[in-house]
């Protein structure tokens, strides 16, 4: 299995380059002689075969769900790469993704002057040169507002309507909803809002009480793939303290990315084993068709009679399966094409980085899921709940992947039949944006045109003095 061509996820980067070492097994021998201390790996957690060797894992943890042993070569570069550093000074870039939160949780001050600087010719080219992007990669466009801040208005909002209501003590229900979670992952809080809003709008429906954390919190995934794990520990005691009276009233969470749902399914009791909260974290996370045929068994979900090109997350696919999201569809009667596709390529950071991931990213893509999505009719809906796979459809063909939170709103709001003619995920991938969102930009740009003009001004002013002086 750890040299197949095809079939499964394990292990993408062997599927295109077919050498040995970027194999799982290959991978699992170079480790084993390092720790062994061989001489392939005489050098231990600094050893550049082994870095090479894991250079091109893309952390998809294909290998924890399709090897016969269960190997997880995601957590090992993780360890490695963790050690590798301890001596070594990381690249710009992984910084660049790492904190990749931090980073969004700037540009929400103004994200429409962030989008300038990364979409506007040679500005996007030096913020690309900077971050370590790939230069055919199309920097994701921030959000005009934030699933948080949209939250938050609308919870205000519903507060006023429901204000007279509670007054009167008749009004009062006897039977309060079941509250849930919804985790606000950066990027469906930062890129994707839209995704969230479906959500709690289908958790609302299915008769629970949303409840979105006060803080903001992060998971962080991107922290493992450049061995930050100390600063992902830091994180997720973060979480863990912030919702300890959620954790311990048993208050499900749902979270829409698959890749954090994986940290809390799997890399959480992986670095707190003896956390009595980690451990119930871990068994109260589910993704959105996990809970809702786990937890919302009396709603009845909308049908929806259109087909659709399913891609499954590669971690979803690995680790919480593809059962419930395969039910999901079954019930709303969406006609499903499921190719064994493996992984999109993407994986997170991985396809955006320049150089050889970003070639080896295309080529993964390109053996089956892009060429699919390009040869379906373009009414099809396509599918798909990681962000990095629909970045990676929508940057390289002409179509946009929509979440399992979305397609179900589709349903919804417009019936049976959805979005009627081609390319029906439109209506659903851009938030308004808010007027308060355009006022900022103006200024921030006004602002930046006079420093740039007073600069200018200054700059010539410096000039003709000089050269009246060497007239003079």
């Amino acid at each position: 299995k750890c040299r197949r061509s095809g079939g499964g996820t394990m292990c993408p980067s062997y599927m295109v380059t077919f050498e040995e070492k970027d194999s799982t097994r290959g991978r699992a021998r170079l480790l084993f002689e390092m720790l062994e201390g061989d001489a392939i790996g005489k050098n231990g957690w600094q050893d550049e075969a082994v870095k090479d060797a894991l250079d091109l894992c893309l952390a998809c943890k294909g290998c924890k769900g399709d090897c016969p042993v269960n190997v997880d070569m995601a957590t090992y570069k993780a360890e490695f790469l963790s050690h590798y550093y301890e001596e070594k000074t990381r690249p710009r870039h992984a910084y660049a993704f790492g904190f990749i939160n931090k980073w969004a949780n700037l540009a929400s001050i103004a994200p429409l002057a962030a989008n300038f600087f990364t979409s506007t010719p040679l500005l996007r080219n030096i913020a690309k040169f900077a971050a370590g992007v790939a230069p055919k990669r199309t920097v994701p466009q921030f959000a005009p507002q934030t699933f948080r801040d949209w939250f938050q208005e609308r919870s205000s909002k519903l507060k006023v309507q429901s204000s007279k209501l509670e007054e009167n003590p008749k009004s009062k229900t006897q039977n309060p909803k079941p509250e849930v979670i919804l985790w606000a992952d950066t990027f469906n809080n930062h890129f994707h809002p839209t995704t969230a809003q479906a959500a709690v709008e289908i958790l609302e429906a299915a008769g629970f009480r949303v409840k979105v954390p006060r803080r903001k919190l992060c998971c962080g995934r991107p922290l493992y793939d450049y061995g930050f794990l100390d600063e992902a520990k830091i994180y997720l005691r973060d979480v863990l303290n912030s919702l300890r009276v959620e954790i311990e009233a048993g208050t499900p969470m749902v979270v829409l990315e698959p890749s954090c749902a994986a940290v809390f399914r799997d890399e959480l009791t992986n670095l707190f084993p003896n956390d009595r909260d980690a451990k119930r974290l871990n068994q109260q996370t589910f993704l959105l068709s996990e809970f809702l045929i786990k937890h919302a068994k009396d709603f009845e979900l909308p049908k929806l009679h259109r087909k659709a090109l399913v891609h499954g997350h590669c971690h979803h696919k690995s680790l919480m399966k593809m059962t419930d999201e395969e039910e999901v569809l079954k019930r709303m009667e969406i006609e499903c094409e499921m190719p064994d596709s493996g992984c999109c390529g993407m994986a997170g950071a991985f396809g955006f980085e320049k150089g050889e991931h970003y070639d080896v990213s295309i080529k993964c893509g390109e053996r089956i899921l892009l060429p699919e999505t390009r040869k379906v009719a373009k009414d099809t809906l396509v599918i798909t709940d990681g962000f990095s796979c629909r970045e990676q459809i929508s940057q390289t063909t002409d179509r946009n992947g929509l979440h399992l939170a979305q397609i179900i709103k589709m349903a919804l709001d417009e019936g049976e039949n959805g979005t009627p003619g081609d390319y029906p995920e439109k209506g659903f991938l851009h938030a308004k944006t808010p007027s308060l969102e355009i006022v900022k930009t103006t200024a921030i740009a006004a602002t930046g045109a006079l420093a740039v003009g007073g600069a200018a001004w200054w700059i010539a002013k410096k000039l003709n003095r000089r050269l009246k002086g060497a007239n003079g």
